[in-house]
């Protein structure tokens, strides 16, 4: 028996080393994953985000309906969102099914019309049915000139998750124009991705290239830098897009304004990365392994390329994945507004647009629906953020 549990408590204590041994021989990005996944809430969130990226790329797939056709349902506007069912006071159905839908006028709504519910008759769900032709590689930009005029549609189905027999199903309900909205809240989703990254791009690029120089050489480089950086932290972004959309030409087409946006936001939102980068530069560039590279012929941008900037890239991604939330706040905010994009291009902001309405407080609450999408949204990468930025922390979890 001693024998027995001499072998198990060397067998712990082998373990006990393997698991010292991996932590104190791991890289960088392996100590950051492993603290990242002791948290839960980020994990969560993370799940989350990954769901409604997935949901926003495949949206066409996942749509039963073109949401930039108004319209796509007469006998259906305004209507309510529509529940699959299994059963029902007339049995059980292996299929789901929904109800049909009646268009009617009474004289209790002064003979306007109203859309009914029959339970009576039953519209059975398929899948994978045959509907509107959609690509999932469609790039069309029609910029001013012809140079960057792009036109590019691959990979063309009209295969789509799920549909009915006859009629329509809208599970989120549809507008007043008879739009799906369940369609239009997976493309806004989708759009919101491709204007934060976009803007996210434009500001990470300028970031690196003016926090970079004005962190190497300091001196007078970095004070006129400085000066920029700090006019343009200045500068109010909503008196600035209502000039701009005062100056916008309503022949512009919606990808141009979309393109103009995402550079706005872009041209605006790199200041603050920019100081950190500059902030961290400062410090690394009195290192022992930087003179070591200048002594030996390196140039300044290689230095700056492949020595100071690898040395955080991890604060980087953190500060990105922390700064894209806000890149898409700011776009809702400002189509909500009037001021960013309109139809026929979803986005969250133009869906959340008519909330305001009262009309739509009292009769139509499920316009709503795409504002919960919009928060869980924000919050996934709120959480996904400060997960992050907790992970590539080495002190974070430190007592004081």
């Amino acid at each position: 028996m001693a024998a027995i549990q001499n072998t198990a408590d060397d067998a712990a204590l082998t373990k006990d080393q393997k698991l010292k041994e991996a932590y104190f021989t791991a890289s960088q990005n392996q100590l950051i994953w492993a603290r990242f996944k002791s948290n839960r809430t980020a994990m969560i969130a993370g799940w989350c985000l990954i769901l409604m990226i997935l949901m926003g790329l495949f949206a066409p797939f996942l749509s039963p309906y073109d949401p930039t056709i108004s319209g796509r349902d007469k006998d259906y506007e305004n209507g309510a969102p529509q529940i699959p069912k299994f059963w029902d006071k007339n049995g059980f159905s292996a299929r789901p099914f929904i109800y049909a839908t009646e268009r009617t006028r009474s004289i209790a709504t002064n003979f306007r019309w109203v859309t009914k519910v029959n339970p009576d008759k039953r519209r059975y769900m398929q899948f994978f049915p045959k509907g509107w032709e959609y690509s999932m590689i469609d790039l069309e930009w029609d910029l001013p000139g012809t140079l960057f005029d792009v036109d590019i549609k691959t990979l063309t189905f009209n295969t789509h998750l799920f549909g009915v027999d006859k009629g329509g199903i809208h599970l989120f309900g549809t507008d007043a124009s008879g739009k799906d909205i369940f369609s239009r809240t997976l493309h806004a989703i989708w759009t919101s991705l491709a204007v934060g990254t976009l803007g996210v791009l434009i500001a990470f690029v300028l970031a690196l290239i003016i926090g970079g120089i004005a962190g190497y050489y300091g001196g007078w480089i970095d004070s006129i830098l400085q000066m920029i950086t700090d006019a343009i932290r200045t500068v109010p972004p909503i008196p600035l897009f209502m000039a701009l959309a005062a100056f916008m030409p309503d022949t512009w087409s919606s990808e141009m304004r979309f393109f103009a946006i995402s550079v706005i936001l872009g041209l605006i939102g790199w200041p603050t990365l920019a100081r950190r980068i500059r902030t961290h530069l400062l410090t690394e560039r009195a290192q022992e392994y930087v003179l070591a590279a200048e002594l030996s012929g390196a140039s300044s941008g290689h230095i700056i390329r492949r020595h100071l900037l690898p040395s955080f890239t991890s604060y980087i991604i953190v500060d990105l994945m922390i700064s894209f939330p806000y890149m898409v706040r700011s776009e809702t905010a400002l189509s909500f507004i009037g001021l960013g994009l309109k139809d026929p291009v979803n986005s969250l902001g133009s869906l959340m647009q008519s909330v305001s309405q009262a009309d739509v407080l009292l009769n139509y609450q499920w316009y709503f629906i795409p504002v919960l999408f919009f928060i869980a949204f924000i919050l996934a990468f709120v959480f996904v953020g400060d997960g992050l930025r907790d992970a590539a922390d080495p002190y974070s979890g430190t007592k004081k």
